[in-house]
C-alpha cells in the first residue's frame, strides 16, 4: 500500500501547516549557525502537525481508555498501586522545589536539603536502620546497591570467598536477578509447607561461602516469617549479612521494624509502602538503609546537617560511590515526605492495619470462589489459585482480562511462581468496604461463567478498544508508534531516502 503526501493512513492527523506553536525562525537560525555540517539533519523530521486543541483532546481521550488508581479499583498484588493523595502532587510542583538545580550552591537550597535531611530521619525511624541513601531511583535500583554494599563489606573484611547468595522461591524476581547482577552465585532456597522459610533447607545451605540471605517480610503470599529472628540469629551466625526488600513494608509501618528483626540491609519503594506514583517509565525513588558497620560504604553525596545548616558529605574513601549522577528523583522524595508528615507515626501504624483488615477480609470472602493458596491470616496481600486439573480451560491471566470488563484491573496473575495459577490480590488501605464487595461479585460472577460459558472469560475484554494482543511479540517487539511499522512507505510516498 503506497501512501500519498495528501492522503495518509484514516488514523494520521497531522494536516500540512497546522501549528500548536509558533518558534521565533531568527533564534533556530542564528543557533543553527553553531552546529557543524555533518551534523546536521539531511532530511526533516516526521513530526505530526496539529494545532494544540487537537493534541489536547487526543490524549486526554487516550488517558481515558487506561485503567488508572484514580479511576478503577487497582489489586495489583505485590506491586501495590496506592491511591496518591492529591496534596503530595501540590507540594511536588511548588516551584521553589520543583524548580532546584542540582548543580546550585547548597546555601541556595536549603530547603530541599533539609527535607532531605528530616525524611532520612523518617525512614530510619519506621524501620530500625542507622542511615540511609536516598540516591536510589527505583526499588531494583536499590536493590543493586544493597548488593553492592555487601560485596563492600565483605570485601573490606577480606572475605572474598563469600560469593552465594541465598533467594526464597517465592522472591521478587529482581532479587535473585541483582545479586546475579554483581556476579554472585544464588541459591533458591524452597518453602515449608506453610509457604516460609524451611530452616532446615536454610541451614543446609548456609557456609562460609554465604555472602547474604535476601528476605521479604512478609513474604509474596502475604505472609509473616514468623520464626524470622531465628532466621536472622542462624545467617549472623555464620558472618552473613541480611537483606530486606522492602516491597511489603505497607504491611508493617507503626507494628514491627526490619531493623529489629535483624536485617542489615533494607531498600524502600517508597512508590508502594509511601504512596509516590508508580510506573511510567520513572524516576521512583528506592532509598537503602543500613545498619552502622555500613554506614561507610554508602553511596555519596549524603546530607548532614551543619550548625543550623544543611550540606552534602562529598568524600569517603569507603564508599562504593554514586549510583546516580544527580537526585532527579527529588519529586518523589518530596512526595513520601509529605506523606509521613501527614499522617503521623499514629497515621501510617493505621494504613497498614487498615491494609491488613481489607486483605484479610477479601480472602474470607473469596476463598469460597477460589482456594486461597495458603489458608492463614494473611498481612497486607494473599494469593488466590485457579488450578483445577489437568482438562485446565481457563487460566489466572483469563479471569484478569475478564475482571476488566466488570470495571476492576486485574490482581497480579502466575505470581508468585510457587502458586500454579496464581492470583494476588492487594486491596490496599485506601479502598472502601463497598468497592472489596463489588469486586467480590464481580469475582463469583466470574467463578460462575467459568462453569457456565468458559469461552466467555477465555476471550474476555469484551468491552475495552484493545481485546487480546500478542504479549510475548508485544514485549519483544514493542511497536510504540504506527510510524515504526509505516516509515519506509511513508518516506518513499514523499520521496525521501531512508
Amino acid at each position: 500500500m503506497l501512501i500519498s503526501k495528501d492522503s495518509r493512513l484514516s488514523f494520521e492527523k497531522s494536516r500540512a501547516g497546522r501549528r500548536g506553536v509558533k518558534m521565533p525562525s531568527s533564534r533556530l537560525i542564528q543557533g543553527a549557525s553553531h552546529i557543524p555540517d555533518d551534523m546536521k539533519r539531511k532530511r526533516p523530521l516526521l513530526f505530526p502537525e496539529l494545532t494544540e486543541p487537537e493534541i489536547v483532546r487526543h490524549f486526554v481521550n487516550l488517558s481515558k481508555k487506561n485503567f488508572s488508581i484514580d479511576t478503577h479499583f487497582y489489586p495489583l498484588g505485590s506491586c501495590t498501586m496506592k491511591y496518591n493523595p492529591k496534596i503530595n502532587e501540590w507540594a511536588a510542583a511548588l516551584e521553589s522545589f520543583a524548580g532546584v538545580h542540582p548543580l546550585q550552591p547548597e546555601e541556595t537550597a536549603q530547603g530541599i536539603l533539609r527535607i532531605f535531611y528530616e525524611l532520612e530521619d523518617y525512614l530510619k525511624e519506621i524501620t530500625g536502620m542507622d542511615r540511609f541513601t536516598l540516591q536510589p531511583a527505583a526499588g531494583a535500583h536499590g536493590e543493586l546497591t544493597g548488593m553492592m554494599l555487601v560485596h563492600a563489606y565483605h570485601e573490606r573484611r577480606g572475605e572474598i570467598n563469600r560469593r552465594k547468595v541465598l533467594v526464597p522461591d517465592s522472591s521478587h524476581g529482581t532479587n535473585p536477578a541483582s545479586a546475579a547482577l554483581l556476579g554472585y552465585h544464588v541459591v533458591e532456597l524452597k518453602s515449608n509447607d506453610r509457604g516460609r522459610v524451611d530452616l532446615k533447607a536454610l541451614e543446609s545451605q548456609l557456609d562460609d561461602e554465604t555472602a547474604c540471605l535476601m528476605l521479604t517480610n512478609p513474604n509474596t503470599l502475604g505472609l509473616f516469617e514468623e520464626e524470622i529472628l531465628e532466621i536472622t540469629k542462624r545467617v549472623h551466625q555464620k558472618g552473613a549479612l541480611l537483606y530486606y526488600d522492602g516491597a511489603n513494608l505497607n504491611a508493617l509501618m507503626g507494628i514491627a521494624r526490619p531493623g529489629d528483626m535483624g536485617f542489615d540491609i533494607v531498600h524502600l519503594n517508597l512508590h508502594k509502602t509511601f504512596s509516590t506514583p508508580h510506573g511510567g517509565g520513572g524516576p521512583g525513588a528506592g532509598p537503602v538503609g543500613v545498619k552502622k558497620e555500613l554506614i561507610p560504604f554508602l553511596p555519596l553525596p549524603l546530607v548532614e546537617k551543619k550548625g543550623n545548616n544543611y550540606g552534602w558529605i562529598e568524600r569517603n574513601e569507603q564508599s562504593i560511590g554514586r549510583v546516580k549522577s544527580f537526585y532527579g528523583n527529588t519529586g518523589m522524595l518530596l512526595r513520601a515526605y509529605v506523606y509521613i508528615r501527614t499522617l503521623g507515626l499514629s497515621g501510617l501504624k493505621q494504613v497498614s492495619e487498615d491494609a491488613i483488615l481489607n486483605a484479610n477480609y477479601l480472602k474470607e470472602k473469596l476463598k469460597m470462589v477460589f482456594p486461597v493458596a495458603v489458608d492463614e491470616a494473611c498481612m497486607h496481600e494473599f494469593v488466590l489459585s485457579l488450578k483445577n486439573g489437568k482438562n485446565q480451560i481457563v487460566h489466572a491471566g483469563d479471569v484478569g482480562k475478564r475482571l476488566l470488563d466488570y470495571g476492576f484491573h486485574a490482581p497480579t496473575v502466575h505470581f508468585p511462581l510457587v502458586v500454579e495459577e496464581a492470583l494476588m490480590i492487594e486491596p490496599t488501605e485506601s479502598e472502601s468496604r463497598e468497592t472489596l464487595d463489588q469486586f467480590i461479585e464481580a469475582m463469583k460472577q466470574i467463578a460462575q461463567e467459568i462453569q457456565t460459558d468458559p469461552e466467555k472469560v477465555k476471550s474476555a475484554p469484551h468491552t475495552l478498544p484493545i481485546r487480546r494482543p500478542d504479549e510475548v511479540l508485544a514485549a519483544r517487539k514493542p511497536i510504540l508508534s504506527y510510524r515504526d511499522q509505516m516509515r519506509e512507505k511513508i518516506l518513499q510516498a514523499e520521496g525521501v531516502q531512508s
